[in-house]
């Protein structure tokens, strides 16, 4: 499902990567790295996912890239 993917790219990839502690998640006291997307993957249609567009890109809570 979207869902699990969404999960398997994210806090099982943190997991994996004995990271868990830092980053996998938005939450206090974890690393804000994470990117913002031009739709939302949970909603869009699957024949639109592909057309998905990274708008910016955020490490530790600074922008490090933006459209």
């Amino acid at each position: 499902t979207r869902a699990e993917a969404l999960r398997w790219f994210t806090l099982d990839a943190a997991y994996a990567a004995f990271m868990e502690d830092d980053v996998g998640s938005i939450e206090v006291g974890k690393h804000a790295d994470f990117v913002v997307l031009s739709q939302d993957l949970m909603m869009v249609p699957p024949e639109e996912i592909l057309a998905t567009e990274v708008v910016a890109t955020y490490l530790d809570g600074a922008a490090v890239y933006e459209r």
